[in-house]
């Protein structure tokens, strides 16, 4: 028996209503879902202003009180020196000694300071790079001169490896200075005894690797990767009688990305350390216009 048109109608018909529903449904669910995606959106954009507002904020505070640490630091460090020149009358041994431990400790204490305001700096987007032809002869030179009052106080022998064939560097060489100064003082801290040198080589035909290797106590292997990281330290015996901020790896890391380069280390305990920044010979412009 045929199939009644009417009927076929209503079953079209009534197909179409199933369709219309089950679209709707879905309408009504995209809706909801979109409603989501763009709550959790605008929750997003919150807490991005959030992180930025706190980061804006540490950023004002470190810089802040680097600042103000300053003014009584420079205050202590000339009162120090006047007294150990004995303008006010000589001293005695002891007191020499005591006049030598307020010196080092404000030292150190400024080195903090410094190393806070740098990063407060850096996170600000506030470090500019200026970079300059320069020799690397003057900047070992310039080295060498900074370290020699330590180095002849200790059993530590501070060697720079002449940078013999290597061509002048166009990038900024207080940046670069502050790595090696960084790395040099790492060494001579942890070494006791043995030599620390300082070696340039070129890297490849456009890159150059300055190295900082040293004979002393060595890093275990599980340390290696949290090094460069923020307030990261060796634990170590020599560790908890020599203070600092854990800064100092961290800002080197910092700086060579600014120049556009990189740091690394090898170590092993009772061995020795190296670490080492490559750089390339020139910077690149991107570079200098980033900052």
């Amino acid at each position: 028996m045929a199939e009644s048109p009417l009927a076929s109608n209503a079953e079209q018909a009534a197909l179409i209503a199933q369709l219309q529903s089950e679209t709707e449904a879905l309408r009504a669910e995209l809706d909801e879902t979109n409603q989501g995606v763009l709550a959790l959106y605008a929750e997003l954009d919150i807490q991005a202003e959030e992180l930025r507002q706190a980061s804006d904020l540490k950023s004002r505070f470190l810089s802040y009180m680097s600042h103000e640490f300053r003014t009584p630091l420079g205050s202590i460090l000339s009162i120090n020196s006047l007294l150990a020149d004995e303008l006010d009358g000589p001293l005695s041994p002891e007191q020499h000694k005591q006049v030598a431990f307020v010196s080092t400790a404000a030292r150190e204490l400024s080195d903090m300071v410094d190393d806070l305001l740098d990063l407060a700096k850096i996170e600000a987007g506030r470090i500019t790079i200026s970079p300059a032809w320069f020799d690397m002869f003057d900047l070992f030179s310039a080295l060498r001169g900074m370290f020699r009052p330590i180095v002849d106080a200790s059993a530590v022998d501070l060697i720079f490896e002449e940078p013999k064939g290597l061509p002048r560097l166009y990038t900024d060489d207080k940046k670069l200075a502050q790595i090696l100064r960084n790395f040099i003082s790492n060494s001579l801290k942890f070494t006791t005894r043995g030599e620390v040198r300082v070696s340039a080589r070129l890297e490849g035909t456009d890159k150059v690797r300055f190295a900082v290797s040293d004979t002393g106590i060595g890093i275990a292997a599980e340390l290696h990767g949290a090094l460069f990281e923020d307030f990261s330290q060796v634990d170590s015996p020599l560790q908890k009688r020599l203070r600092g901020t854990g800064l100092g790896l961290s800002l080197c890391k910092r700086f060579a990305t600014l120049l556009g380069g990189e740091v690394g280390m090898d170590s092993a305990p009772g061995v020795g350390s190296t670490f080492y920044v490559i750089i390339p010979l020139a910077i690149a412009l991107e570079n200098v216009d980033e900052t």
